[in-house]
């Protein structure tokens, strides 16, 4: 069987999280994931999932638009426009690292703004 890039796994998951699909999201993640963003930090996989799916609770509806990727070893970096319920938008960079598994072990979200 092919061993999977890490960028065809963050671009696995990107998808999945505007899918709103936590069973994915169950899948993908490390039993250790470490996620933080601009509000809060989590160490888990129990408590990473609740944090999701409260994201995923809070909206009608997810566009995730990847506008760069950077690969290395063991971590993809993303910018992101992400779109919330048609209107909201967020400009985001993810750093997702994974583990030998090829799950993701961690992910650091950072809040930017766009060109305008």
């Amino acid at each position: 069987m092919p061993i999977r890039s890490n960028l065809s796994l963050c671009r696995e998951y990107l998808q999945k999280y505007a899918e709103k699909d936590i069973e994915a999201m169950t899948a993908l993640f490390s039993d250790t994931i470490v996620l933080r963003d601009w509000k809060i930090r989590v160490v888990g996989k129990l408590l990473a999932l609740k944090e999701t799916q409260k994201n995923f609770d809070a909206v009608s509806s997810l566009d995730i638009n990847i506008l760069e990727t950077y690969e290395n070893k063991n971590t993809v970096t993303a910018e992101l426009k992400i779109t919330i319920n048609g209107s909201e938008e967020l400009f985001v960079v993810d750093v997702i690292t994974f583990n030998k598994e090829g799950k993701i072990a961690s992910i650091r979200a950072y809040l930017g703004r766009g060109d305008t």
